[in-house]
Protein backbone atom coordinates (compact mmCIF):
# COMPACT_ATOMS: atom_id res chain seq x y z
CA UNK A 1 0.00 0.00 0.00
CA UNK A 2 2.87 2.11 0.68
CA UNK A 3 4.26 2.75 -2.80
CA UNK A 4 0.23 3.80 -4.18
CA UNK A 5 0.14 5.96 -1.37
CA UNK A 6 3.32 7.45 -2.33
CA UNK A 7 1.96 7.96 -5.85
CA UNK A 8 -1.21 9.35 -5.43
CA UNK A 9 0.64 12.01 -3.04
CA UNK A 10 2.76 12.51 -5.91
CA UNK A 11 -0.17 13.32 -8.53
CA UNK A 12 -2.09 15.32 -5.95
CA UNK A 13 1.13 17.34 -5.57
CA UNK A 14 1.61 17.43 -9.35
CA UNK A 15 -2.06 18.85 -10.01
CA UNK A 16 -1.95 21.02 -7.09
CA UNK A 17 1.30 23.00 -8.58
CA UNK A 18 0.34 22.37 -12.09
CA UNK A 19 -3.45 24.16 -11.00
CA UNK A 20 -1.71 27.03 -8.94
CA UNK A 21 0.67 27.93 -12.00
CA UNK A 22 -2.38 28.28 -14.18
CA UNK A 23 -4.52 30.69 -11.68
CA UNK A 24 -0.94 32.38 -11.07
CA UNK A 25 -1.18 32.78 -14.98
CA UNK A 26 -4.57 34.27 -14.66
CA UNK A 27 -3.92 36.62 -12.22
CA UNK A 28 -1.33 38.03 -13.80
CA UNK A 29 -3.08 38.97 -17.07
CA UNK A 30 -4.09 42.81 -17.17
CA UNK A 31 -7.59 43.65 -17.95
CA UNK A 32 -6.58 45.67 -20.44
CA UNK A 33 -4.81 43.24 -22.08
CA UNK A 34 -7.85 41.97 -23.75
CA UNK A 35 -10.85 44.65 -25.82
CA UNK A 36 -13.28 42.30 -27.11
CA UNK A 37 -16.50 42.15 -25.63
CA UNK A 38 -16.02 45.54 -24.56
CA UNK A 39 -18.29 48.86 -24.29
CA UNK A 40 -17.10 52.53 -24.53
CA UNK A 41 -18.57 55.65 -24.17
CA UNK A 42 -17.21 59.06 -24.46
CA UNK A 43 -18.47 62.60 -24.54
CA UNK A 44 -16.12 65.71 -25.30
CA UNK A 45 -15.60 68.90 -27.62
CA UNK A 46 -14.93 69.70 -30.67
CA UNK A 47 -13.43 72.74 -32.86
CA UNK A 48 -14.30 72.41 -36.79
CA UNK A 49 -13.04 74.03 -40.30
CA UNK A 50 -15.01 73.92 -43.63
CA UNK A 51 -13.72 74.49 -47.06
CA UNK A 52 -15.99 77.56 -49.15
CA UNK A 53 -18.89 75.71 -50.57
CA UNK A 54 -21.26 76.71 -53.34
CA UNK A 55 -24.83 76.86 -51.76
CA UNK A 56 -27.70 76.82 -54.07
CA UNK A 57 -31.05 78.21 -53.08
CA UNK A 58 -34.24 77.29 -54.67
CA UNK A 59 -38.06 78.63 -54.70
CA UNK A 60 -41.14 79.45 -56.31
CA UNK A 61 -39.38 82.97 -57.07
CA UNK A 62 -36.14 82.64 -56.74
CA UNK A 63 -33.57 80.16 -58.00
CA UNK A 64 -29.82 81.54 -57.49
CA UNK A 65 -26.55 79.96 -56.47
CA UNK A 66 -23.61 82.15 -53.89
CA UNK A 67 -20.62 80.70 -54.88
CA UNK A 68 -17.49 80.06 -52.80
CA UNK A 69 -19.18 80.95 -49.53
CA UNK A 70 -17.25 81.10 -46.35
CA UNK A 71 -17.59 79.86 -43.03
CA UNK A 72 -16.69 78.96 -39.80
CA UNK A 73 -17.85 77.06 -36.34
CA UNK A 74 -18.92 78.79 -33.03
CA UNK A 75 -17.09 78.23 -30.08
CA UNK A 76 -18.35 78.26 -26.24
CA UNK A 77 -14.95 77.35 -25.24
CA UNK A 78 -14.27 76.11 -21.68
CA UNK A 79 -18.07 75.86 -20.51
CA UNK A 80 -20.43 73.77 -17.73
CA UNK A 81 -22.73 73.45 -20.37
CA UNK A 82 -20.64 70.81 -22.00
CA UNK A 83 -22.10 68.83 -18.60
CA UNK A 84 -25.21 71.07 -17.82
CA UNK A 85 -28.29 68.64 -18.63
CA UNK A 86 -30.33 70.47 -20.78
CA UNK A 87 -27.13 72.81 -22.26
CA UNK A 88 -25.24 70.38 -23.74
CA UNK A 89 -26.14 71.14 -27.18
CA UNK A 90 -25.53 74.80 -26.72
CA UNK A 91 -21.80 73.90 -27.60
CA UNK A 92 -20.18 71.72 -30.03
CA UNK A 93 -20.10 68.58 -28.63
CA UNK A 94 -19.53 64.88 -29.48
CA UNK A 95 -20.73 61.73 -28.17
CA UNK A 96 -20.13 58.05 -29.11
CA UNK A 97 -20.86 54.86 -28.18
CA UNK A 98 -19.06 51.61 -28.87
CA UNK A 99 -18.46 48.05 -28.89
CA UNK A 100 -15.43 45.74 -29.66
CA UNK A 101 -16.03 42.71 -31.84
CA UNK A 102 -12.60 41.81 -31.32
CA UNK A 103 -9.22 42.75 -29.11
CA UNK A 104 -8.13 45.13 -32.01
CA UNK A 105 -11.56 46.36 -33.55
CA UNK A 106 -14.58 48.01 -33.42
CA UNK A 107 -18.17 49.39 -34.05
CA UNK A 108 -19.59 52.37 -32.59
CA UNK A 109 -22.43 55.08 -33.24
CA UNK A 110 -22.27 58.56 -32.45
CA UNK A 111 -23.14 62.00 -33.33
CA UNK A 112 -21.00 64.86 -33.68
CA UNK A 113 -23.09 68.20 -32.90
CA UNK A 114 -20.69 70.67 -35.07
CA UNK A 115 -21.92 74.75 -35.83
CA UNK A 116 -21.66 75.73 -39.35
CA UNK A 117 -21.77 79.33 -39.50
CA UNK A 118 -21.94 81.40 -42.70
CA UNK A 119 -19.98 84.29 -43.19
CA UNK A 120 -22.22 87.58 -42.48
CA UNK A 121 -21.29 90.33 -45.09
CA UNK A 122 -18.89 88.43 -47.01
CA UNK A 123 -18.91 89.57 -50.18
CA UNK A 124 -19.49 86.37 -52.90
CA UNK A 125 -20.73 85.94 -56.46
CA UNK A 126 -24.26 85.09 -56.93
CA UNK A 127 -25.95 83.77 -60.13
CA UNK A 128 -29.16 83.37 -60.77
CA UNK A 129 -33.00 84.62 -60.83
CA UNK A 130 -34.79 86.53 -58.17
CA UNK A 131 -38.41 87.61 -58.72
CA UNK A 132 -40.90 88.64 -55.80
CA UNK A 133 -38.67 90.53 -53.79
CA UNK A 134 -38.88 94.25 -54.74
CA UNK A 135 -35.91 94.57 -52.37
CA UNK A 136 -33.29 91.89 -54.53
CA UNK A 137 -35.34 91.40 -57.50
CA UNK A 138 -32.94 91.06 -60.58
CA UNK A 139 -30.85 88.71 -62.79
CA UNK A 140 -27.50 87.60 -61.47
CA UNK A 141 -24.68 86.97 -63.05
CA UNK A 142 -21.22 85.95 -61.14
CA UNK A 143 -22.52 89.13 -59.55
CA UNK A 144 -20.78 90.60 -56.60
CA UNK A 145 -22.91 90.96 -53.66
CA UNK A 146 -22.59 91.72 -50.07
CA UNK A 147 -24.41 88.82 -47.97
CA UNK A 148 -26.26 91.32 -45.33
CA UNK A 149 -28.30 89.67 -42.87
CA UNK A 150 -30.99 91.06 -44.58
CA UNK A 151 -30.47 89.40 -48.12
CA UNK A 152 -29.14 86.18 -45.95
CA UNK A 153 -28.25 84.82 -43.16
CA UNK A 154 -27.23 80.64 -42.88
CA UNK A 155 -26.55 79.09 -40.15
CA UNK A 156 -26.11 75.14 -39.19
CA UNK A 157 -26.02 75.44 -35.17
CA UNK A 158 -28.24 73.96 -33.90
CA UNK A 159 -26.50 72.20 -35.70
CA UNK A 160 -24.43 70.84 -38.37
CA UNK A 161 -25.62 67.25 -36.31
CA UNK A 162 -23.62 64.23 -37.92
CA UNK A 163 -25.36 61.29 -37.09
CA UNK A 164 -22.82 58.03 -38.04
CA UNK A 165 -21.82 54.11 -37.57
CA UNK A 166 -17.72 53.84 -37.30
CA UNK A 167 -16.00 50.90 -38.27
CA UNK A 168 -12.26 51.01 -36.60
CA UNK A 169 -9.29 49.53 -35.25
CA UNK A 170 -7.27 50.34 -32.08
CA UNK A 171 -3.50 49.53 -30.87
CA UNK A 172 -2.14 49.35 -27.63
CA UNK A 173 1.46 51.25 -28.10
CA UNK A 174 1.93 51.16 -24.67
CA UNK A 175 6.04 49.32 -25.05
CA UNK A 176 7.02 51.90 -27.29
CA UNK A 177 7.27 54.21 -23.67
CA UNK A 178 8.51 51.87 -21.29
CA UNK A 179 4.92 51.26 -19.68
CA UNK A 180 4.44 47.38 -18.02
CA UNK A 181 1.36 47.76 -16.16
CA UNK A 182 -1.23 48.66 -18.69
CA UNK A 183 -4.03 48.57 -15.73
CA UNK A 184 -2.63 52.03 -14.02
CA UNK A 185 -2.35 53.55 -17.55
CA UNK A 186 -2.30 52.53 -21.37
CA UNK A 187 -1.09 54.25 -24.39
CA UNK A 188 -3.40 53.26 -27.48
CA UNK A 189 -3.48 54.93 -31.45
CA UNK A 190 -6.70 54.29 -33.39
CA UNK A 191 -8.43 55.08 -36.71
CA UNK A 192 -11.77 54.36 -38.58
CA UNK A 193 -13.83 55.05 -40.78
CA UNK A 194 -17.37 56.58 -40.69
CA UNK A 195 -20.79 56.97 -42.58
CA UNK A 196 -23.95 58.38 -41.57
CA UNK A 197 -26.79 60.90 -42.08
CA UNK A 198 -27.04 65.01 -41.73
CA UNK A 199 -29.85 65.90 -39.61
CA UNK A 200 -29.41 69.93 -38.96
CA UNK A 201 -31.70 72.18 -37.34
CA UNK A 202 -31.20 75.27 -39.84
CA UNK A 203 -31.37 78.85 -39.10
CA UNK A 204 -31.93 81.09 -42.40
CA UNK A 205 -33.26 84.61 -42.62
CA UNK A 206 -33.68 84.72 -46.37
CA UNK A 207 -35.20 87.94 -47.79
CA UNK A 208 -36.77 88.16 -44.79
CA UNK A 209 -39.17 84.75 -44.83
CA UNK A 210 -39.83 82.78 -41.87
CA UNK A 211 -37.45 80.21 -41.02
CA UNK A 212 -37.78 76.69 -40.87
CA UNK A 213 -36.40 75.84 -37.56
CA UNK A 214 -36.82 72.33 -37.02
CA UNK A 215 -34.89 69.79 -37.36
CA UNK A 216 -34.61 67.89 -40.89
CA UNK A 217 -32.45 65.23 -42.40
CA UNK A 218 -30.99 67.04 -45.26
CA UNK A 219 -27.96 64.73 -46.53
CA UNK A 220 -25.62 62.29 -46.20
CA UNK A 221 -21.75 62.61 -44.97
CA UNK A 222 -18.85 60.32 -44.68
CA UNK A 223 -15.62 60.82 -42.59
CA UNK A 224 -11.84 58.86 -41.27
CA UNK A 225 -10.51 59.60 -38.33
CA UNK A 226 -6.96 58.86 -36.73
CA UNK A 227 -6.89 59.99 -32.59
CA UNK A 228 -4.35 58.78 -29.59
CA UNK A 229 -6.66 57.08 -26.11
CA UNK A 230 -5.32 57.28 -23.26
CA UNK A 231 -6.84 54.31 -20.62
CA UNK A 232 -6.01 55.31 -17.04
CA UNK A 233 -6.89 52.92 -14.09
CA UNK A 234 -7.97 50.55 -16.43
CA UNK A 235 -11.32 51.88 -17.08
CA UNK A 236 -11.25 55.82 -17.45
CA UNK A 237 -10.23 57.26 -21.37
CA UNK A 238 -9.28 60.46 -22.86
CA UNK A 239 -8.95 60.73 -26.37
CA UNK A 240 -7.71 63.21 -29.46
CA UNK A 241 -8.80 62.46 -32.34
CA UNK A 242 -8.13 64.39 -35.90
CA UNK A 243 -11.79 63.75 -37.58
CA UNK A 244 -11.95 64.77 -41.56
CA UNK A 245 -15.01 64.22 -44.00
CA UNK A 246 -16.99 65.00 -46.97
CA UNK A 247 -20.85 66.43 -46.56
CA UNK A 248 -23.45 66.91 -48.90
CA UNK A 249 -26.75 68.13 -48.27
CA UNK A 250 -29.33 68.34 -50.85
CA UNK A 251 -32.09 68.97 -48.99
CA UNK A 252 -31.86 71.90 -46.49
CA UNK A 253 -34.98 73.24 -45.30
CA UNK A 254 -34.93 77.54 -45.29
CA UNK A 255 -38.05 78.62 -44.56
CA UNK A 256 -41.76 77.64 -43.50
CA UNK A 257 -42.88 76.99 -47.00
CA UNK A 258 -41.86 73.55 -48.15
CA UNK A 259 -41.05 74.75 -52.08
CA UNK A 260 -38.14 76.55 -50.43
CA UNK A 261 -34.90 74.78 -49.61
CA UNK A 262 -30.90 74.91 -50.32
CA UNK A 263 -28.22 71.96 -50.99
CA UNK A 264 -24.40 72.10 -50.90
CA UNK A 265 -21.54 70.21 -50.44
CA UNK A 266 -18.36 70.57 -48.47
CA UNK A 267 -15.25 69.17 -46.73
CA UNK A 268 -14.76 69.78 -43.11
CA UNK A 269 -11.93 68.85 -40.40
CA UNK A 270 -12.54 68.33 -36.95
CA UNK A 271 -11.01 68.26 -33.50
CA UNK A 272 -12.27 66.35 -30.71
CA UNK A 273 -10.88 65.87 -26.98
CA UNK A 274 -13.27 63.57 -25.27
CA UNK A 275 -13.73 61.83 -21.95
CA UNK A 276 -15.12 58.39 -21.48
CA UNK A 277 -14.64 55.05 -20.20
CA UNK A 278 -14.33 51.08 -21.51
CA UNK A 279 -15.98 48.03 -19.31
CA UNK A 280 -17.81 44.81 -19.77
CA UNK A 281 -20.84 44.47 -18.53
Amino acid sequence: MKPHFLYFTFLTILFSVKNFAQNDTIKKERYTAHNKGKFTISWGGNREKYTDSDIHFMGDDYNFVVANAKAHDKPKGWHADYITPGRMTVPQTNFKLGYFITDKYSVSIGIDHMKYVMTQNQTANVTGIIDGNPTFNGGYNNTPTVLTEEFLMFEHTDGLNYVYSEFARQDNISHWFGIKNTDKFQVNINEGFGIGVLYPKTNTTLMGKERHDEFHVSGYGTSIKAGINLTIFKYFTIEGVLKGGYINMQDIRTTKSSSDKAKQEFFFGETIIAFGGIFRL
